[in-house]
Parts: structure tokens; C-alpha cells; sequence
């Protein structure tokens, strides 16, 4: 029989932090609206021609994610968005112009993102997991308002994966539809350094997710992903597919409970806070349109989370009741 391995509420790890005068000063930078512009920045706003016949861009693909950066960052409209850009370059006395909202709207489609790059020094432990973002529709106040009638919404699902430091090195948003496993490979191809530890919830229970991290991985890599309730050992399971015969085993002997412990399955929160941070910081739901501007839309953010994080990081440790 499985043993049961819960713990009270009352006897539940309690932290604290421990460079908060380090932290806070993080916290108010993130605040901070002074804004500059490079040289570099300057010379490119405005991009040389193409040499091709027809008309050419009047801005460049650092205007436009600047000015989408900044959307994102306030919870702007596009409108909003080019008159608070247009200002920022007055203030400054700069003789750029703002892209109007219709060439955010347009060029949202295929601006190019920076990649979620980060130097390692070494093999990392990658944590993944998936959210929900609302992108149009009246929500849940309609919902309890009149009923369960038919509304106009949906949803669009951000996979992402992040480093032992909560740095989000990898994210794709896809369909609502998209399994989460099936994502693990497209993630894994973003990330140009080794796995030496991969960490998901039960919806990464599958044979891809463990094949595919053992590709990425160095030879020991470890893969924790808690195996469904109804799991058995597969007795011809090899390779990385038999870490989980080794779960199941050690599942049924300790307690599932246990086993997050002992495993480490519960640094799968690093996952889960960085979506806590996503939503408090930029909102639950992705303002454009077109699912194209909405891929985009996405990795900003990753982008503008990691560059809020880099201002200031909490160092938590653990204190005895």
C-alpha cells in the first residue's frame, strides 16, 4: 500500500528574505521612467533603404519593439502608445517621429525579438511549465453576471522554461489546444546550452518529454516529472525512460508527497512564480489581435521579466517556526 506523506499547514517551511536593502532598491528601479536613448539607438531609429523598388520602412525594427516594449510595460492601446512614445521624444528633444498605430499594428506581426539568451557556465537545471492568457472576450464578471450564455473570448497558452536562477531562457505561445509535452522539443531548441536537470509537473509525463531531454541533456541528465497516479514500470523501458520505473518505485515506498521532497519535483515553482510575476506585472491577458502579434507580444515579455528580475532578486531562506 502507498503510504500517505502530507504535511500540515502549520508545520509548512516559512522564508524570508535575506538581502531585502539590495532588493528594495530593485523594486523601486523597476519604477524608475528616466529614459535614454543611445547614439546607436538614434542612428538606427530610422532604417537605410533597401535599394528595392516601392516604398521603404520609415522606422526600423528596434522603433518598433521599443515602442511595443514600452505598450506592454504601461498596459497601453496602440493610440496611447504612440502618443506617450511621440512625448518621450519631445521631452527628450529628439527629432525622431513615433510609429503611428497602424505600423505597430502591422509591423507587430513580424518585428524581430531578441532570443532569451543567457551565459552559463555550465550544463543548468530547466524548469517548464505552461499558463493561460485571456486575449479578447468580456470575462468572468459577464459570466456570473448573466449566466452561462455563449461570450466572445479565448485563450492562448505561453510555454515557458527557466534556469535555476528564474531567468526565462525559452517560451513559445501556441493555441489553447497545444499539449504541454508536446512543446518540451521546440523549447529545448532555443536553449544553446546542456540539461544536466529537467523539472515539469504530471503533464510532462510522457516518453517524448524524457527522449528529448536526454538528447539535450549531458549523460546524467536527471529528468523529475511526477508519473500519473495510475502509472506502472515498463519493463522494457531504457535509456532516460527508466528514471521513471525508479519514481514509481520510490513513489510507492515513501509517498508521493515524500518523493516531491526528496527528488526535488518542488523547484517546479520557479515555473509557477515566474507566472505569478508575469501577471502582476504585465496583466492575465495579451492585448493584440493577430496570433502572430500575440507570439510576439509574448516574448517581450519574457524579455521585460528577465530585465526587471536582472534590477533586483529576492534571495529567500528558509526560518524555523
Amino acid at each position: 500500500a502507498r503510504k500517505s506523506s502530507k504535511v500540515n499547514r502549520k508545520y509548512k517551511t516559512r522564508y524570508r528574505v535575506g538581502n531585502w536593502p539590495e532588493y528594495e532598491r530593485g523594486l523601486r528601479a523597476r519604477g524608475d521612467v528616466t529614459v535614454w536613448v543611445s547614439d546607436e539607438a538614434i542612428a538606427s531609429w530610422t532604417p537605410e533603404p533597401t535599394g528595392r523598388r516601392g516604398g521603404q520602412s520609415r522606422y526600423s525594427s528596434l522603433a518598433i519593439l521599443t515602442a511595443l516594449t514600452l505598450r506592454l510595460v504601461f498596459r497601453l492601446p496602440l493610440r496611447q502608445t504612440e502618443g506617450f512614445v511621440g512625448s518621450l521624444l519631445r521631452l527628450m528633444g529628439l527629432e525622431l517621429n513615433a510609429p503611428d498605430h497602424t505600423t505597430l499594428s502591422r509591423r507587430g506581426r513580424d518585428v524581430e525579438v531578441p532570443p532569451l539568451r543567457r551565459d552559463h557556465d555550465g550544463p543548468i537545471h530547466l524548469v517548464v511549465d505552461s499558463t493561460g492568457l485571456k486575449v479578447f472576450g468580456a470575462g468572468e464578471w459577464s459570466t456570473r453576471k448573466h449566466g452561462k450564455r455563449k461570450l466572445r473570448r479565448g485563450w492562448r497558452k505561453l510555454h515557458i522554461g527557466v534556469d535555476g536562477s528564474d531567468f526565462i531562457v525559452a517560451g513559445e505561445l501556441t493555441k489553447s489546444d497545444i499539449d504541454d509535452a508536446s512543446m518540451v522539443p521546440k523549447l529545448l531548441e532555443s536553449i544553446d546550452v546542456k540539461l544536466r536537470r529537467f523539472t515539469g509537473d504530471g503533464a510532462y509525463d510522457q516518453r517524448l518529454v524524457y527522449n528529448s531531454v536526454a538528447r539535450a541533456g549531458t549523460e546524467d541528465v536527471k529528468v523529475v516529472v511526477p508519473p500519473r497516479k495510475d502509472a506502472t514500470p515498463n519493463k522494457r523501458a531504457k535509456g532516460a525512460w527508466l528514471q521513471r520505473n525508479a519514481h514509481l518505485k520510490q513513489i510507492n515506498e515513501i509517498g508521493r508527497q515524500a518523493w516531491q521532497k526528496e527528488s526535488g519535483y518542488r523547484q517546479q515553482a520557479r515555473a509557477e512564480n515566474t507566472f505569478f510575476r508575469w501577471k502582476w506585472t504585465l496583466g492575465d491577458r495579451l492585448r493584440a489581435k493577430h496570433f502572430k502579434t500575440q507570439q510576439r507580444e509574448a516574448m517581450i515579455g519574457c524579455g521585460v521579466l528577465n530585465r526587471m528580475f536582472e534590477l533586483g532578486k529576492p534571495e529567500s531562506y528558509a526560518v524555523k517556526s
